[in-house]
Formats: C-alpha cells, sequence, structure tokens
C-alpha cells in the first residue's frame, strides 16, 4: 500500500497548494513513485491549474490529468455518498502505480458549503490518509485590499485567532474518524511566527483516529507556521489579462509571468502619474490618454524610476499612428495589454484577480519551495508518513542530495554569462533555495533589468561588471606576471581579462569565487582555456580531464572521459581513471574502476587493447587502494550475469560504478546513446584535475542543467577530491 497523505484546509484561500507542492517535492525525493490525485476538481469545464502544476513536478508518476481526478462539486452535491464511492474506486487506480500519493482536498469554492471540510475528512478517512491541515493565517481572502492591506499584514490573523480556527477543524476531522498527521499555518505574519506555532500546537491535540494509528495521546500534532510572501499572493500579468477580458496589444509575451504587486489608475496628469508608481505595479491607462502611456514606458525604461510589471490600455481607444512609432521605437518589452473595459471596472478586475500558484511562474515556484524547505521540517514530515530511504538513487533524489550539499557548504560561484536567460532563471532558483551565493557577470542594469523583466529574483546575486577598472586593474597585473614567459604585455592582459571567461577565472584564482560555471553561451574551449593558463592542475595530476556524473533509473555512474582528452596515451588514461575515482567517492559513489576495451582480459591483444592494460597496471602502482580491473567490455562491466561468465573472480566485473573510456570518440558517443536510449539524466561535463573547480555546460544547456552545475562546483570547492 502506498504512502498517502491528504492536504486539506478549513476554509478557501489558504494557499495550501504551496503546501501540496513542498510536500509532493519532499517525497520525490525519497521515494521513486509519486502520484498526485485530486478527490473533488474545483471545475468540470476547465482544468485545475493546481492539480496540472503538480502533475508536471518532476518525479510525479505520469498520470493522465482525468484519471487523477475522483468527481466535480455537481457530483458531491447530487449525490454526496455516490460520489465518495467513486473517488475511493478512482483513488485505487491511481495508488496502484505509486509508492506515495499525495492528495489534495477541496477549494471550498463559491459552490462549496459549511460542510466542506467534515466532507473532505471523510474521505481522508476512507482512503486511509493522515490529515495535513492548512490553516489561514488572513481574516479574508485578499481581494479587494489595497497594495498596503496586501503587504501590511492589517488583516493578518492573531495566534489567539488561529488557535480558535484549530480547536474548531480538529473536531471537525475527529467526528468524520480522520487521523490528524500535523499542521500548517500559511500566509501568517511574519513577525508572529513561533507565538503562532506555539498556539497552535497547545490548541491541536492528538485525536482518536490519530492515537488509533499510534500516535500517542501524550504526543503533541507536528505544528509549522509559514510566512505570507506578496509573490505567491500576487496576480500575473497573463491573469489579469484575462481577467480584464485584454489583449496583448505590445511587449513581450514572455514578461507576462511577471507578478503586479499592486494597481495604479493613470487618471491624472503625466507628473503626478510619475509620482505615484511603484515597483511591480501595473498601470491602468485610458486608450486617449497617448502621453501618460508614453511617459510610463519611459519611466519604465528610465533607471532613476521602478521597474513596472505591465500597462492596461482601457476604453478600446485606438492609438495613434505616430505612437504606435514611438512604442515600437521604444522597445521597452514591457507588456501592453488593451481592454474595451472602463476605468473602475479595469481597475475592479485587476483588485478582485487571485495570484496562484501555477506552472508558468517560475519564481512563484521557487518562492513555494523555498518557503516549505525552510519553514517545515521535511524530515519530520517523512518519519510521520514512516517513509523509510530506498537502497536505490533515482536521478531526481541525487540532484536533491547535490543542491543539500551545496547548500551546506554555501560558496560563492560566478556566472560569467549574465546576458543569458538561461542563466538568470538557474540563478533565481538556485538564490531562493540557498543554494549558493552568486556573482553574475554583466553590466548591472541591463542584467537586472532583464532578470525583473522575466519575473525573476536575483536581487541577493553580485552583479559585477566584467570591465569594471578597478578589478580589471588587478587581474591585468596578475595575468601579466604569469604570463610574462609568454611574453603578454600588461596591455595585453588588460585586454584578455575583461573576456568574461578569463575574468570570472581570474575571480576563482584569486578567492573573489569559489568555482566557476560557463559555457552556456561559449565553446568548452573558451571556457576552459583561462584555467589551464591560470589556474593549473593539482600536485600530481598531469592532465585536466571530465566526467559525466549519469543518473540511471536506480543508480548513478561515472562516466570519463568525455569531453576533453581526445586520444589519451596510458598514463593519461590512468591519471583519468584515479580522477574519476576520487570524483566518484566525492559524490558518494563507491569506486569501481572499468577500464573498457572492445576485449576483456586475457583474450584480446593489440595496440588499443595493450594501453587499456597498460593504463590499468598504472592505476594499481599508483593507486593500489583502488578497485580496478581492466580491460574489460562495457556488458561484463556492467551485468552481473555477462561477468559471472567473463570474469568470475573480479570484484569490479558485474559491478562497475567508473567506466573509463578509451578515447574521447568512444566515452562522448556511449554517453549519449545511454542519456538517449535509456532516459539518464546526463550531469556534466565535471571538469576535474584542476587546482580549483571551473566547471564547463553545453551550449544546449537546460535551466536545471546548470543549477545541478554550480551544486557540483560549490561540493567541489567545499571537499577537493
Amino acid at each position: 500500500m502506498a504512502h498517502r497523505i491528504y492536504i486539506c484546509s478549513a476554509e478557501g484561500n489558504t494557499g495550501k497548494s504551496t503546501v501540496a507542492l513542498g510536500a509532493l517535492d519532499t517525497l520525490t525525493h525519497r521515494t521513486t513513485r509519486v502520484g498526485v490525485f485530486r478527490p473533488i476538481a474545483r471545475s468540470t469545464a476547465e482544468r485545475d491549474y493546481v492539480l496540472e502544476l503538480l502533475l508536471a513536478h518532476e518525479g510525479v508518476v505520469q498520470i493522465p490529468y482525468d484519471d487523477a481526478v475522483g468527481v466535480g462539486y455537481d457530483d458531491v452535491h447530487a449525490d454526496p455518498e455516490g460520489a465518495l464511492a467513486t473517488i475511493v474506486s478512482r483513488f485505487k487506480a491511481v495508488e496502484d502505480r505509486c509508492d506515495a500519493v499525495v492528495i489534495i482536498g477541496s477549494d471550498f469554492t463559491d459552490v462549496g458549503s459549511p460542510t466542506e471540510l467534515a466532507y473532505n475528512a471523510r474521505i481522508a478517512a476512507n482512503l486511509g490518509a493522515p490529515v495535513l491541515l492548512v490553516l489561514g493565517g488572513r481574516v479574508g481572502d485578499g481581494q479587494g485590499r489595497s497594495r498596503s492591506e496586501r503587504l501590511g499584514y492589517s488583516d493578518a490573523r492573531s495566534p489567539e485567532e488561529l488557535a480558535q480556527l484549530t480547536e474548531l477543524a480538529v473536531e471537525e476531522l475527529e467526528r468524520e474518524h480522520a487521523t490528524l498527521l500535523g499542521i500548517v499555518a500559511n500566509r501568517a505574519d511574519p513577525e508572529r511566527l513561533p507565538e503562532i506555532v506555539d498556539a497552535v500546537a497547545s490548541a491541536a491535540r492528538p485525536n482518536s483516529a490519530s492515537i488509533a494509528a499510534g500516535r500517542g495521546a501524550e504526543t503533541s500534532v507536528a505544528t509549522w507556521a509559514i510566512p505570507e510572501d506578496p509573490y505567491l499572493v500576487a496576480p500575473s500579468m497573463r491573469a489579469i489579462m484575462e481577467a480584464v477580458d485584454g489583449t496583448l496589444h505590445a511587449g513581450d509575451p514572455e514578461l507576462l509571468n511577471r507578478e503586479a504587486l499592486g494597481v495604479i489608475v493613470a487618471a491624472m496628469s503625466m507628473e503626478n502619474v510619475l509620482n505615484h508608481l511603484t515597483e511591480g505595479a501595473v498601470v491602468v491607462v485610458p486608450g486617449d490618454r497617448s502621453e501618460v502611456l508614453l511617459g510610463v514606458l519611459t519611466a519604465h525604461s528610465s533607471a532613476t524610476f521602478p521597474s513596472l510589471s505591465g500597462i492596461v490600455l482601457n476604453g478600446g481607444i485606438p492609438i495613434a499612428e505616430q505612437v504606435e512609432r514611438l512604442i515600437d521605437g521604444l522597445k521597452a518589452g514591457l507588456p501592453i495589454i488593451r481592454t474595451e473595459l472602463s476605468s473602475y471596472d479595469t481597475a475592479l478586475a485587476i483588485t478582485h484577480t487571485r495570484g496562484r500558484l501555477a506552472a508558468e511562474s517560475q519564481r512563484k515556484r521557487d518562492t513555494a519551495l523555498a518557503l516549505f524547505e525552510k519553514h517545515i521540517d521535511g524530515q519530520a514530515l517523512l518519519d510521520l508518513l514512516e517513509v523509510a530511504r530506498p537502497e536505490v538513487v533515482t536521478p531526481l533524489m541525487f540532484e536533491y542530495d547535490l543542491l543539500e550539499r551545496a547548500r551546506q557548504t554555501r560558496k560563492r560561484i560566478v556566472l560569467p554569462e549574465g546576458y543569458d536567460d538561461r542563466v538568470l532563471r538557474a540563478a533565481a532558483t538556485l538564490l531562493a533555495r540557498d543554494v549558493a551565493d552568486l556573482t553574475i557577470l554583466g553590466e548591472e542594469i541591463e542584467v537586472r533589468s532583464r532578470a525583473i523583466g522575466l519575473g525573476l529574483d536575483i536581487s541577493k546575486a553580485e552583479v559585477l561588471s566584467n570591465h569594471d577598472f578597478v578589478h580589471v586593474a588587478r587581474f591585468a597585473e596578475e595575468y601579466q606576471r604569469r604570463r610574462a614567459h609568454k611574453g603578454v604585455t600588461l596591455e595585453q592582459a588588460r585586454e584578455t581579462v575583461q573576456d568574461v571567461s578569463y575574468f570570472g577565472t581570474m575571480m576563482v584564482e584569486l578567492g573573489l569565487a569559489d568555482g566557476m560555471v560557463s559555457g552556456a553561451a561559449h565553446t568548452t574551449a573558451h571556457t576552459i582555456r583561462p584555467s589551464f593558463e591560470v589556474i593549473k592542475t593539482r600536485p600530481g595530476v598531469d592532465v585536466v580531464s571530465s566526467v559525466f556524473l549519469m543518473a540511471l533509473a536506480d543508480r548513478v555512474l561515472v562516466y570519463g572521459d568525455c569531453a576533453i582528452v581526445p586520444d589519451p596515451t596510458a598514463e593519461q588514461l590512468a591519471d583519468i581513471a584515479i580522477s574519476s575515482a576520487a570524483t566518484a567517492a566525492q559524490f558518494g559513489i563507491e569506486p569501481r574502476i572499468a577500464m573498457l576495451s572492445y576485449s576483456t582480459g586475457e583474450s584480446g591483444s593489440g595496440a588499443d587493447v595493450d594501453k587499456v592494460r597498460r593504463a590499468t597496471e598504472l592505476v594499481r602502482e599508483r593507486a593500489p587502494q583502488l578497485a580496478v580491473e581492466g580491460p574489460i567490455q562495457y556488458d561484463a562491466a556492467a551485468d552481473a550475469a555477462v561477468a559471472r561468465t567473463k570474469l568470475p573472480e573480479s570484484d569490479v566485473a558485474g559491478r562497475a560504478t567508473v567506466f573509463i573510456f578509451p578515447d574521447l570518440n568512444t566515452g562522448n558517443n556511449t554517453y549519449k546513446a545511454v542519456q538517449r536510449s535509456s532516459g539518464a539524466v546526463a550531469i556534466g561535463p565535471v571538469l576535474q584535475g584542476l587546482r580549483k573547480p571551473i566547471n564547463d555546460l553545453s551550449r544546449g544547456a537546460l535551466v536545471q542543467d546548470i543549477v545541478n552545475t554550480v551544486a557540483i562546483t560549490a561540493i567541489q570547492a567545499a571537499d577537493p577530491a
């Protein structure tokens, strides 16, 4: 039977989707097949965005949307008992495919009822799923309030009010025989979190169902509090466009995902409008006020005014051709939405637009996960659910462990490619999840403006120009000193170090950063050449090489070299094997080295096999503590059945974890073949052999690839192999 958790609330708009996402993310890091189920869908007319968000989360079992839904509200109202039977039946079909299931209770929509919590409790009891109860830290739902009220917490519930709500909700769960797992006070007053936790915990008590489930009466109910965050409750420009029944008239469609933190109705002169602009606001401009429109656009582009989220032109009035030309020429990218509504109706629609945690908002997703990780004890939650750590290691588990280890080291990594959107998105995720401190290279105004436009928060990053006079002078002097034997002059050095790869490498070498990650927009040679000139190899290492960490469905293997050395000699191959074993150990993989060839043992001969045989001997001489076998074919190294036939006495055959390829051609093609044919996650290339960590990215790198590589670089910096 799968582990189950039922996440429900006592009222609407508690933000339980944040808790559901966090719980789901926590489970995917511990178990292999995690599913999602929604007993009562928000609507049968349109797809449930919360369910879509959770189904799209990495590591979730691929369940068709319709299979993950129990019934609709109409079914519950028409026949509650029949609906419950359908929910149980459909849940069982989902559970059969999963090791754990996150169940998301109903949302108290406008067709809900005062008995909705009781019905959710009945569902939880019938599904045998303990309840994680989410309480709302706000008095109302946030609609129609001013920006200052939304951000000033004037409607925050006091600890005493939350305690009263806790007592009522717990009694309701007990009446329906639901097991209470824990309580989360969400969207709570950030200034009073400890008081809230104490008040809720004192009001909660293990109910009879919880005691029957093995949680003693003397044990307090696990209680946590998550603070309100303005971005999680702010609507996106896309949601606002839908609310006003508008169309995108101009601007970058990608920027529609940015959140609007306030609304300004520009029913005044341009000068007064400019005085009222605030960071992240959406400005409502009457369609016939072209001077206000142009003034707002200009202010948004100016470094001396706040950055806006968008403009809504109301009234359906056409824009003059000359003004259109000016808008095109400004190239601000700011979304301009047109609507037929009046100023009043437009403002009303915007203020009643709810922010929602949806798949298209990276910042909201990052923020939600960061809040959950910071304020909820994930290990305690897993312990309550009795989820044991499995023996297998999935790609998602391995990636999570990377982030956890990097978070503990907290190193500074420099990212030279600050003009690449993928780098900015990765930086936002890394900063939100506290994985590493970052320095991003580029002109500060340009880099930060682009990030803001994309709806990303990189405020905690240092943004540094690679043309900064002070740094260039220092780096040039040091570079010239080190390369004087090559005839490099100070003027040449000054020009060289302004290249982003050289600039970032000099930062690492001089201790201004602990490591560098680049290559999303540059070649491998451009990324690593400066490190050969400046950082050099570690003592006892003659060659810089690379490995890919190949995260298969149930384990992680190390492949080397697949990116750097085209045709290594026997000595270089031995060097690569020893470095790869050290890298494997660095990332928690017990090194058992297979020196690969087209022949196993003594069965073949020839220059290529002899090279591998000689390299194997050198590994045994230089590092006798390492388990190594070679020459050996891939199947004999990886498959225990084949190994029993070909090398029955070997400690490595059939159990290899480190695969050393005889040349780059073989290594590069093999890792790509395994990646594509098996669905393995290839993390790398991870460079090894340098005194300080520099890592290269593929130019086709995804955001998650960059996140993983930064985490790896931070780990290397903290624990040199």
